[in-house]
């Protein structure tokens, strides 16, 4: 019987032309959802890769952050599209996955799995009575010697640099044979577009052919929200049943464990109480309390030390929850006590993501907005959200799992919502609105992407005068040093010129106006080249590459 061509192959091939096609040499923008479009294409029409209502979930935030990114192509937009992407296929691959984080990891072993999945499919291949299948066989016993050559080789040119000197004359000449065999067979087409090509053909296969493995997929169909009672074991090699084991001894064996461990969970979560107690009490004082809060106050320790402690706190939270109320304790009669006490503790380490909040409020208060400000706020919302799911894995005695799967899906959700916001024109916007209040940083505003540049250019003028302000400062710091430097030099000067025409020092006033002059010299000079450099790339790029808010930023000029 003669085996068709798979449909696959010339798909395959089609998607490596257009993704050499859609990203050479251009930026990201409308290209990603015109690829978008046709990763769709071929998995929603391919019936090996079965339609569920997890695949189209999940195809929605995708084909929303690919819609944006042509409006708004910030790098944030941009690797939340990665994300997404990998995401759907990991969904649409294996229909069983109940977690984000799972579809996430199955989805980039998707797309690298793309040159076996191409390897696979010539080999089911016959044109005629043709086989492909002899001439792929001898490739298996020659990849993976030639790859782990290559690495070696690699570590021991680190390792010697003799060896590392004959290693690279080796390679400059093998890339000459090669180079001069390419350009004999392929006069028109260049190395590197062979290459993304190829790339192209690769990804392509991995998002068509599903990978031939279930493991993941397996252990989450296993997996369940609810907590069930079990019978311990003795013979159990469990991770927890060994830390029990260690501090009730031989009490795990006997009926007494359940109280054995509420005894040392009570114990334990009275004393972490009044530990955050004690922690919290100085952050009412100090912090929700103190009203001389200025200016000059060290905001920038006290929040990064307020947010690791929150790190901190909130990961032994977990774990501590997760050890005391991973099994049978959640059904012991007599838990309501223990269960008081970590609802108390979920509670202070909830009054610290607070405490948190207010630190972080207060530095953009008198600071401004950075990224990292924001992403401080953006942490502190996922460990209050974490803080809830640990309390409703207690009070409706659910598993590890479905903390796993809640708090990946809201990771998951807030990155997509997060990514459509223009954060560069947002933080540029609100200092420029409160410049009288938190002063201006010249360097820091300078610092954003393209898409701020009308905004730069339309507070010109106060970018210009506190550059000059900080010029001023700097002068004058400087200034003493500088003054103790010209009256040597001058002294020199008159021992050296004796009989000559030297030119007097200059005044104090006059090193100032310098001062002046060259930081408004070098701050305009700086502006206009920063907008020749975005009109120079807007060149550069096609269609292909277009973003609503840098054409609009580049139409302003």
């Amino acid at each position: 019987m003669i085996q068709k061509i798979d449909y696959r192959l010339p798909l395959i091939l089609i998607g490596g032309f257009l993704f050499q096609f859609l990203f050479w040499d251009e930026f990201l923008g409308l290209n990603l959802l015109l690829y978008s479009l046709f990763v769709f294409a071929i998995t929603f029409t391919d019936k090996q890769i079965p339609f569920h209502k997890t695949k189209l979930y999940t195809a929605i935030p995708h084909l929303a952050i690919a819609i944006y990114v042509t409006y708004n192509n910030s790098v944030l937009a941009i690797i939340t599209w990665f994300i997404t992407l990998l995401v759907f296929l990991g969904a649409a691959h294996f229909v069983m996955l109940k977690s984000a984080t799972t579809a996430l990891v199955w989805g980039f072993l998707q797309v690298i799995s793309g040159p076996s999945g191409i390897i696979g499919k010539l080999r089911a291949t016959k044109i005629g009575k043709v086989n492909i299948k002899p001439v792929l066989k001898p490739i298996k016993y020659i990849v993976m010697p030639l790859l782990m050559v290559i690495i070696f080789c690699s570590l021991y040119s680190l390792a010697n640099p003799i060896f590392a000197k004959y290693v690279n004359a080796v390679n400059v000449e093998l890339s000459r044979f090669f180079s001069s065999i390419f350009r004999f067979l392929f006069v028109d087409i260049s190395f590197a577009k062979l290459f993304i090509i190829t790339l192209g053909c690769c990804i392509t296969a991995g998002i068509m052919v599903t990978v031939k493995s279930n493991l993941l997929e397996d252990i989450e169909i296993k997996e369940t929200d609810e907590l069930t009672r079990k019978r311990r074991s003795n013979k159990s090699n469990l991770l927890f049943e060994d830390f029990r084991a260690l501090f009730a001894g031989s009490q795990t064996k006997k009926l007494l464990a359940l109280k054995t461990e509420n005894i040392i969970g009570i114990i334990s979560f009275v004393a972490l109480n009044i530990l955050l107690l004690f922690l919290n009490g100085i952050d009412v004082s100090t912090l929700w309390l103190n009203n001389n809060v200025n200016a000059g106050k060290d905001f920038s320790a006290e929040l990064h030390d307020g947010t690791n402690t929150l790190i901190f706190s909130i990961v032994i939270a977990m774990l501590i929850v997760v050890y005391f109320f991973s099994g049978n304790l959640n059904f012991y009669s007599k838990n309501k006590f223990i269960k008081a006490l970590a609802y108390v503790w979920i509670a202070q380490n909830a009054f610290l993501v607070l405490s948190v909040f207010h630190r972080d409020y207060d530095y953009i208060f008198y600071h401004g907005l950075t990224h990292k400000r924001i992403g401080v706020a953006v942490f502190a919302t996922l460990s209050m959200i974490g803080l809830l799911t640990v309390y409703l894995k207690i009070a409706r005695q659910r598993t590890i799992f479905f903390l796993y799967r809640i708090n990946s899906k809201v990771w998951y959700v807030l990155l997509v919502v997060l990514s459509f916001v223009n954060w560069d024109v947002l933080i540029v916007r609100y200092n420029f609105a409160n410049a009288d209040k938190i002063g201006v940083d010249v360097d820091h505003l300078m610092s954003f992407s393209d898409k701020t540049l009308p905004l730069l250019v339309e507070n010109r003028e106060l970018l210009l005068k506190h550059a000059v302000i900080e010029a001023e400062k700097d002068w004058s710091s400087h200034d003493e040093l500088t003054a103790e430097v010209d009256s040597v030099a001058t002294g020199v000067a008159v021992v050296t010129t004796q009989g000559t025409n030297a030119a007097p020092p200059l005044s104090k006033a006059e090193r100032k106006a310098l001062a002046i002059k060259s930081a408004k010299e070098t701050f305009n000079q700086r502006m206009d080249n920063k907008i020749e450099w975005f009109l120079e790339k807007q060149k550069t790029g096609s269609w292909l590459s277009f973003s609503y808010v840098e054409w609009e930023a580049a139409e302003s000029f």
